[in-house]
């Protein structure tokens, strides 16, 4: 769950949402070390009254700043570039689910077992104590760890993002087409989402309330 003392992300609970988290501490830790040499720079020059020699009239200091920024360039796009592969491979799945999003909610069909339902979000009123405002639903896509999952996403109406910030999964629900992306849950709980491309009055109002559980336990729902 996020809460405001969350300064990173949220804990993973897929290979590819572990990488997200390394890239973006690896990013970080090269932005931070900018800013430190930044703020030395331009407080040498305002201490010498704008006209520190060293830092403004050496041809050495001006290979230097041409260089470094080069080597930070690599140092990010490796990383990047390896991320962006694994986000987009391809790999057998075990069970599809196929995501459909409407003004206001999410429809969930489970394409090999026949089983299709909707998952609207729980109003107040009718909410227990021991539910999260605005996150649970009525109607939870259940899924097993440790299985390869692919996700089919469109909509019926309007634009609309399908995200699990756990899964590292954010798709675009699009009219009239089909996106795809795979996932694979190593652990079970209760991991949330919502919509995240404005899609009308109640966009903040269609939540995502994923059900990690045992192969055992799913197989016991989609029997029922």
């Amino acid at each position: 769950m996020a809460t405001w003392s969350l300064m990173s992300f949220m804990d993973s609970n897929s290979p590819i949402m572990e990488q997200m988290i390394f890239f973006h501490d690896h990013s970080m830790l090269i932005i931070l070390m900018i800013t430190i040499i930044t703020l030395y720079m331009v407080i040498n020059i305002i201490m010498n009254n704008f006209t520190s020699r060293y830092l403004m009239e050496e041809q050495e200091i001006e290979i230097i700043w041409t260089i470094i920024p080069a080597l930070t360039l690599i140092f990010i796009a490796l990383p990047s570039l390896h991320l962006l592969y694994l986000s987009d491979e391809m790999f057998s799945s075990q069970i599809s689910v196929k995501i459909i999003g409407h003004q206001w909610y999410w429809s969930y069909e489970y394409s090999d077992f026949n089983k299709e339902f909707d998952s609207f979000m729980v109003s107040e009123q009718e909410m227990s104590k021991n539910m999260f405002r605005l996150l649970d639903t009525d109607n939870n896509l259940i899924l097993p760890f440790n299985t390869n999952i692919k996700f089919l996403v469109t909509s019926a109406d309007v634009i609309h993002s399908w995200t699990v910030p756990s899964l590292g999964i954010k798709m675009d629900a699009v009219p009239g087409r089909l996106n795809q992306c795979l996932s694979f849950a190593k652990r079970s709980g209760m991991f949330f989402g919502q919509c995240s491309e404005i899609c009308g009055t109640n966009h903040s109002f269609m939540p995502i309330s994923l059900e990690i559980v045992s192969l055992k336990n799913f197989i016991k729902f989609i029997s029922f």
